[in-house]
């Protein structure tokens, strides 16, 4: 349209044409002279609207769920987290109940032999060279501890203190080669010299060639002299196997030691020995064996067994 006086006074006419119908469809409410033609664009220009809407409404829940992908994603980092954290603890709280099991063992164990103890942790190992096998404690001369003191957890007996320093001290473990402890069976008080041979049985060299021994033995340390290096009563192990007598003067068993050497934590050592020798009495008690189930099969003979056999003895007739 050409800017022209007839085009501008068409221009105002429509504006006061609009206002005049804006003033009306206010004053006149519900009753207004308009409603009716709003209702008529409304059933024109609805599903027109409805279609645009249906259009751009994927568009707005993509976008919400983008806002709502990344509030979840939060969520989600934040559960595993808590999941991570929580398992982190009950982790912690098996180990720490683990730790509680050793502890309240060894305690049980010198309480029963009346060894006077000085708990402590195992903070590292040897180095792995050749057949050493020792480790280090947390515990030194600070806290009592000096050399050639017998040193035992909740299964047995792990070994002697060799080096001592202020706050560590190095444990000489019983199944290196450099080893040797005095024994005494179960029992038979069969006495003996046991030598360490690494990640093998125990050798134990029975200063009786005729010694009876069987599989199953058990043997607990002799004692030394003032009770260093060893005290007397605590649990070496089991006979696993026994070499034939040859008429010997010493007669050699092999014996699986009570101790784990290779999942060592808490230990104890011994600090003040008992007045008298616990002998057997630290040793745990033997399983009970089990029972073999017998099964008793009773054959009950066919009520027509002896019919059927009178007749083969006819018929042979």
């Amino acid at each position: 349209m050409r800017d022209t006086k007839e085009s501008r006074l068409l221009l105002v006419l429509l504006i006061a044409i609009a206002f005049a119908l804006i003033t009306v469809d206010i004053r006149g409410g519900e009753e207004s002279p308009v409603d009716g033609a709003r209702q008529a664009a409304a059933s024109v220009f609805g599903p027109v609207e409805n279609g645009v809407a249906s259009a751009v409404d994927p568009v707005g829940n993509a976008i919400g769920a983008v806002r709502d992908s990344g509030e979840r994603h939060d969520r989600i980092a934040a559960l595993q987290q808590e999941n991570t954290a929580l398992k982190q603890k009950l982790g912690s709280d098996d180990r720490n109940r683990s730790r509680v099991r050793e502890l309240d063992n060894m305690l049980k164990k010198a309480g029963t032999g009346q060894y006077g103890i000085k708990g402590a942790e195992v903070i590292a190992i040897g180095a792995a060279q050749g057949f050493s096998w020792t480790v280090t404690i947390d515990a030194g001369a600070d806290d009592g501890i000096r050399r050639d003191m017998t040193v035992l957890n909740g299964d047995g007996l792990v070994g002697r203190v060799t080096t001592v320093g202020p706050g560590t001290a190095t444990v000489l473990l019983a199944n290196d080669p450099d080893f040797t402890v005095g024994t005494r069976m179960e029992k038979s008080d069969e006495l003996g010299f046991a030598t360490g041979q690494g990640d093998r049985p125990l050798a134990v060299q029975l200063l009786n060639g005729k010694a009876k021994v069987r599989t199953g033995d058990r043997l607990v340390t002799f004692g030394s002299a003032k009770d260093k290096p060893f005290v007397p009563g605590v649990p070496v192990g089991t006979v696993v196997r026994v070499d034939p007598a040859g008429g010997d003067l010493t007669r050699t068993v092999y014996v699986r030691p009570f101790v784990g050497f290779t999942k060592l934590d808490i230990v104890g050592v011994v600090v003040q020995a008992p007045r008298e020798d616990p002998r057997d009495t630290v040793l745990p008690a033997k399983p009970k064996p089990t029972p073999t189930p017998t099964v008793t099969v009773t054959v009950t003979p066919s009520p027509t067994a002896g019919a059927d056999a009178g007749q083969i003895v006819d018929e042979q007739r």
